[in-house]
């Protein structure tokens, strides 16, 4: 699979392969705008989709994620993630109409690419920590609102004509290949190629039965990333 596939050719551009549901994902991404911004460093992160609902045939089983949220914010507590506390009918059960307005985004006319990342931040917290239900269309709009780098009224317009979701399909399309091995992956130019960087784990037992045990997480890779960028 040519590499221009997985990712951007652009030096500097950080290529994720993520959904929006997967706390592994959010984990890494924190940890590297976490490690830039102490940097003062704004890396471009191009966001595509490994949308988890359609390579398993069904949500993403909210009792796998609370798992998974307990083991990653009993390590990294200033994480600020909380368990869901809303009724369970308010939980989201898709995270892809979240994941196409973050590619719809990415145009030029509602903000380009930095403005389709700090909106994937938001939309992460929002969940995260806020607990609000980002598969809804006026909560995800309510979150571009906040974005000060997205422009909402041509999100809102851009979503009406189903843009973004083409996009979803295609990036699962080609993670249904090798070189994508889940999410997160991350790619960037210099052969930078890491699935979940920093996190050593694994289940006790099968999801239902054990827990995800966060054996060590280190962030030095976000900073081994940002060096090879600014060289």
């Amino acid at each position: 699979m040519a590499a221009e596939v997985l990712m951007r050719a652009d030096p500097g551009v950080v290529t994720v392969w993520s959904d929006i549901g997967c706390p592994w994902a959010t984990l890494a991404l924190t940890t590297l705008r976490t490690a830039a911004r102490n940097r003062g460093h704004e890396p471009l992160i191009d966001h595509r989709a490994f949308p988890l609902e359609l390579f398993n045939w069904q949500p993403t089983p909210k009792l796998i994620l609370d798992a998974e949220i307990v083991a990653i914010a009993g390590r990294r507590p200033e994480l600020g993630w909380r368990l869901w506390t809303g009724a369970e009918h308010q939980y989201p059960v898709t995270t892809l109409p979240a994941m196409e307005a973050v590619q719809a985004a990415k145009h030029p006319d509602i903000g380009g690419l930095a403005a389709s990342d700090q909106f994937d931040e938001a939309l992460r917290h929002a969940f995260y920590v806020d607990g609000r239900c980002v598969s809804l269309h006026p909560v995800i709009l309510d979150v571009a609102a906040q974005c000060d780098r997205v422009d909402e009224s041509a999100l809102a317009e851009a979503l009406a004509r189903g843009d973004g979701r083409a996009e979803i399909y295609q990036d699962w399309e080609i993670a249904r290949g090798p070189r994508v091995q889940g999410s997160p992956h991350l790619f960037a130019s210099g052969g930078y190629d890491r699935h979940n960087p920093g996190a050593t784990y694994h289940w006790t037992a099968p999801p239902g039965k054990g827990f995800p045990l966060l054996e060590d997480y280190s962030t030095e890779w976000a900073n081994t990333l940002l060096d090879q960028l600014d060289r």
